[in-house]
């Protein structure tokens, strides 16, 4: 006979939770280094956003810095020169700067 018999080995169920414990490691590492502080962000930005007002000084997202003149629901108006104002998305304003930024520019 070339094949032996094979016999099942008794097998415990710690090496089957063994085999998972580092799948479920990476997961936690995973949201804990980037779904968690990556939720943390927009959270702040959606606060920002809701709490713009008339005077705020503002840079969009594509690198304009101004002052904001008018807020309506969804769109804001922005002064970046005098006699200039552009009208934006909400979601396109990226940060609020200090009072005195433009000055200073």
């Amino acid at each position: 006979m070339f094949i032996s018999n094979a016999y099942a080995a008794s097998g415990s169920s710690t090496s089957d939770l063994m085999s998972f414990l580092p799948l479920v490691v990476i997961f936690v590492l995973f949201f804990f280094m980037i779904i968690r502080p990556q939720m943390k962000q927009a959270k702040e930005q959606r606060a920002m956003i809701a709490a713009l007002q008339k005077g705020d000084e503002v840079v969009t997202s594509g690198g304009v810095v101004g002052k904001v003149t008018k807020v309506t629901e969804s769109f804001v108006t922005v002064e970046i020169a005098v006699n200039t104002e552009v009208i934006v998305q909400k979601q396109a304003i990226q940060t609020a700067l200090p009072k005195g930024t433009i000055k200073s520019i």
